[in-house]
C-alpha cells in the first residue's frame, strides 16, 4: 500500500502516474464531484504533500472525518487547455476511477498546517497540494469578478495589489520585483464546487456585496490548483477550498458620492461599458425592431454590445444615470457610447434631465470631421449653466485611432478657459497571431497586445494638439495603459501632466488579475496644471462583483438554478471601470491668486493681478486669501499701508508677503528704507490714518482704477 505522499512525490508530477494503487486517509473535504484524503501522520517532510485530490465525477458517498482504505489510479489532471503551459507545469496530482472504497473509522481528526503567505518562491504552495491548511491573515479580497459565476475570490496577503506597471516602468527591477511579489502573496479563494453559478452566491455580504478591499482574518481549508480565469489558454493559480466558514469583515466601504475635487469647474471622465439604445436582438430603445450597429460600413445586429434587450437596457441605463446624477459634473466625457450620431448619448442625457431637472445637461454636438467607423465612441455632455461652448468640437480622424480623439474648449462664467480631450485608446484585448504584428503582440512585459499601436495613437494626439493650438487641455478618457506605460509616458514625458498620480498615492480604476491600476485618466497641459484643485476616482464599480451588474443571464429567475439578482437602481457596478473626477479653479481670471468672489468681497478688480500697482500681487497681500484685511496682511486697494512714503512692494522687496531679513515692515511707519535719499518725510500717524481711510472711502464709492493695458 503507497502512502499518500509517496504517490504526490518531490515535485508537481508523480513518479507513479498511470499506476494502480492502493493507499489509505482521513477525509479532509468533501466536493461535488471528488473529495481530500489525507495521509493521517505523513512523512515529516516539507517538501512533499501528505493529502490528494480523488476524482469520483459524482457527489460521493464518503464524509469528512472518515478513515478509508481504497484503490485507484495515479493521474495528473491539467485544469486548462492541453496548449496552456501554465496549468500543464502545475498539474493536479489525483486518483481516479476510486475502486473498492472501505470504511475503516469515524471522527478522525487532520488539525491543519499553519502556513504563511507570501510564499518565499512563487509556487512553493506546491508542496501542500491536496492538504489542510490555515492561511493567517489578514487577507484581502483583491478580485471578485468571478465570485458569481465560479465562486472564486482573489485574497492577497499586505494589502490590495497593484499592477506593476501602474507605479512602475516595463521590465525595470522595481516592476519585475512588484510582479513577483504579487505571485507570491495571492492565493484564490474557492467554494469547494466546479458548480457555476453557485446558489447561494458564496461570500456575499452587506448590501449583497463583497467589496475589493474587504478582508477575513485567517482561512483554513485545502490547497488545489486551477484556473484563475474563465479562459482555459490562461494562466491558473494556488487554490483554497475552505472547509470552515469565511466571514469578511466590511473595509473598503461604499460612499453615496464621490470624494470632494474642489475647484468651481468639474470634469467627469465615465467609461459606460457599451451603452447601446441598439441591442443585440435587434431591437431599439425607442420601439424599432430588425436594426443593427455599425462597424467598419456594416450594419448589423451582431455588432450591437450591451444590453440583450430593452429590460436589460434600463437595468443599464438606470445605473449610469444614477452615477453621472452622483457624480454632477459641469463636463463629462463618455466612452463606450454607441456610435449612433447622437441618439444614445441624448437617450443618456434625456434620463439625466428627467432626475435632476429639464436642460441641466446638453450633449456636445457632433464634430464636422465625424466620429469614426467603430461600433462605439467618445462623447461629451455638459451644463450649459456652468460653462459655455467655445467654437466647435473637433474630431481627429487619422486612421492610427480606433476611436477618433473628441476636443471641445469650454469657459467658465467668467471667461477663464479649459480645452477637454477625450480619448479612447486600442484595447489590450484580441491580440495578432503571433509572428504577424511583433510591435503589437504580448511581449510579457506587463503592458499586453497593442501597446505598440497605442503609443502611436499618444503620439498622434500629441501632434494633433499642438496642430490645433489646445492650451490648458485636460486629456481624459480610457487609454487603455496603465500609469507608467509607454502610451502614458509619451505624454507626461513631453511636457504633459499625471494628475492622477500627483493627487493619489494609489489611483486605480480597474482591477485585473487580482490587481489594480488605472487604465482611466486625466493628464494636463503644463499651462493647466495650476488650476487642477483636486483628481479622485469614484471606486463604484472596479471594486465591486460583477454578479451585481445589470445583465440578467446567469441569475434568477432567468436560470432557476443560479444565484439570485442582487440589481439595484444604484451606481454600484453600473460598468467596469470606476469614473475619474478632477476639479478646476477656473475662478481667478487674472491668476492672482484669489479667486473672483474674493476679490469681490475685497473690492479689488479680478481682471488686474495687482489692483493698486505696489508691486505686490492682490493674492499675496490677503495672504489667507479669505476676502478681508487682516491684521500682519497688507491692503491690495493701498499702493503704501503705513503711510511712510514708501510703496508696500518697496518695503517687500521680494514680493513674497513676509518681512524678511534687510526688508522693512510695509504695516510699520517707523519702518522704512534708509539712505540713497529715497526717504521722504513720514506724515504724522493721523494724517496717515485719514489718508487710509480717504483712500478706502474713494475705492467704496467706485472710483476703481480701470484694468491696466
Amino acid at each position: 500500500m503507497a502512502p499518500i505522499y509517496q504517490i504526490q512525490g518531490s515535485g508537481n508530477t508523480s513518479t507513479m502516474v498511470g499506476q494502480t494503487i492502493t493507499t489509505s486517509g482521513v477525509v479532509t473535504r468533501v466536493i461535488n464531484n471528488g473529495f481530500y484524503l489525507q495521509d493521517q501522520t505523513g512523512d515529516g517532510s516539507a517538501a512533499t504533500s501528505d493529502g490528494i485530490f480523488v476524482f469520483t465525477s459524482v457527489a460521493p458517498s464518503v464524509i469528512v472525518g472518515q478513515s478509508i482504505l481504497l484503490g485507484g489510479t495515479v493521474a495528473e489532471f491539467n485544469t486548462g487547455a492541453a496548449s496552456n503551459a501554465d496549468t500543464l507545469a502545475h498539474t493536479v496530482t489525483e486518483l481516479i476511477a476510486p475502486s473498492g472504497i472501505t470504511s475503516l473509522s469515524f471522527g478522525n481528526i487532520i488539525f491543519p498546517l499553519i502556513v504563511t503567505l507570501p510564499e518565499a518562491v512563487n509556487d512553493d504552495l506546491e508542496h501542500y497540494e491536496g492538504m489542510l491548511v490555515t492561511l493567517n491573515g489578514p487577507l484581502t479580497a483583491s478580485q471578485n469578478f468571478f465570485q458569481g459565476r465560479y465562486g472564486q475570490v482573489t485574497l492577497s496577503v499586505n494589502g490590495r495589489m497593484e499592477i506593476p506597471t501602474n507605479q512602475y516602468r516595463p521590465n525595470t527591477a522595481q516592476a519585475l520585483a512588484l510582479a513577483d511579489e504579487n505571485a507570491r502573496r495571492r492565493i484564490l479563494l474557492d467554494d469547494g464546487t466546479s458548480v457555476q453559478n453557485p446558489n447561494p452566491t458564496p461570500y456575499i455580504g452587506l448590501d449583497n456585496t463583497l467589496r475589493a478591499g474587504d478582508t477575513v482574518a485567517s482561512v483554513t481549508g485545502v490547497i488545489d490548483y486551477g484556473l484563475a480565469t474563465n479562459d482555459n489558454t490562461n494562466f491558473g493559480d494556488y487554490k483554497i477550498q475552505p472547509t470552515q466558514s469565511v466571514v469578511f469583515t466590511r473595509v473598503n466601504q461604499r460612499t453615496l458620492t464621490p470624494d470632494v475635487v474642489g475647484g468651481n469647474i468639474k470634469v467627469a471622465s465615465f467609461n459606460v461599458l457599451n451603452y447601446f439604445t441598439t441591442f443585440t436582438n435587434g431591437n431599439t430603445a425607442d420601439g424599432q425592431s430588425a436594426q443593427g450597429c455599425l462597424l467598419d460600413g456594416v450594419v448589423s445586429a451582431a455588432n450591437c454590445r450591451g444590453a440583450n434587450n430593452l429590460a436589460e437596457f434600463n437595468r443599464q441605463r438606470n445605473k449610469v444615470i444614477a452615477a453621472i446624477a452622483a457624480i454632477n459634473a459641469d463636463i463629462v466625457g463618455l466612452m463606450e457610447i454607441q456610435n449612433n450620431g447622437n441618439t444614445a448619448a441624448q437617450n443618456l442625457v434625456d434620463g439625466l434631465n428627467a432626475l435632476m431637472g429639464t436642460g441641466t445637461y446638453s450633449v456636445l454636438p457632433l464634430p464636422i470631421a465625424g466620429t469614426g467607423t467603430d461600433a462605439i465612441r467618445v462623447a461629451m455632455i455638459y451644463k450649459s449653466a456652468a460653462v459655455t461652448l467655445q467654437g466647435s468640437s473637433l474630431s481627429d480622424t487619422d486612421a492610427i485611432n480606433n476611436r477618433p480623439t473628441l476636443l471641445q474648449t469650454f469657459a467658465a462664467a467668467n471667461g477663464q478657459q479649459v480645452t477637454v480631450v477625450v480619448n479612447h485608446f486600442k484595447s489590450k484585448g484580441s491580440c495578432p497571431s503571433a509572428g504577424t504584428d511583433p510591435t503589437n503582440e504580448n511581449t510579457g512585459d506587463g503592458q499586453g497586445c497593442w501597446n505598440g499601436r497605442r503609443v502611436l495613437q499618444a503620439q498622434q494626439l500629441r501632434a494633433w494638439l499642438t496642430a490645433n493650438g489646445a492650451a490648458d487641455a485636460l486629456i481624459i478618457g480610457d487609454l487603455n495603459a496603465y500609469g507608467q506605460e509607454d502610451p502614458i509616458f509619451e505624454l507626461t514625458n513631453n511636457g504633459y501632466v499625471d494628475q492622477v498620480a500627483a493627487f493619489n498615492s494609489f489611483g486605480y480604476s480597474y482591477v485585473f488579475d487580482g490587481a489594480a491600476g488605472r487604465l482611466d485618466h486625466a493628464i494636463a497641459s503644463a499651462s493647466l496644471v495650476s488650476k487642477v484643485a483636486g483628481v479622485k476616482h469614484w471606486h463604484i464599480n472596479a471594486d465591486e462583483p460583477s454578479v451585481i451588474d445589470y445583465n440578467e443571464e446567469f441569475k434568477q429567475p432567468l436560470c432557476a438554478t443560479c444565484g439570485p439578482d442582487y440589481y439595484t437602481a444604484t451606481p454600484y457596478r453600473a460598468s467596469d471601470h470606476d469614473p475619474v473626477l478632477i476639479g478646476l479653479n477656473l475662478n481667478d481670471f487674472d491668476g492672482d491668486g484669489l479667486t473672483d468672489d474674493i476679490e469681490a468681497m475685497l473690492g479689488t478688480n479680478p481682471q488686474d493681478i495687482d489692483s493698486d500697482d505696489d508691486g505686490i500681487a492682490d493674492g499675496i497681500e490677503d495672504a489667507n486669501r479669505n476676502g478681508v484685511v487682516d491684521n500682519t496682511e497688507t491692503n491690495p486697494l493701498l499702493v503704501d499701508t503705513d503711510g511712510d512714503g514708501f510703496s508696500d512692494g518697496v518695503e517687500d522687496s521680494n514680493h513674497n508677503g513676509v518681512v524678511d531679513n534687510g526688508e522693512t515692515d510695509p504695516l510699520d511707519a517707523l519702518s522704512f528704507p534708509q539712505g540713497n535719499n529715497q526717504q521722504v518725510p513720514m506724515m504724522p500717524n493721523l494724517a496717515m490714518v485719514l489718508l487710509a481711510g480717504l483712500l478706502v472711502l474713494l475705492q467704496a464709492i467706485g472710483v476703481r482704477r480701470q484694468r491696466r493695458s
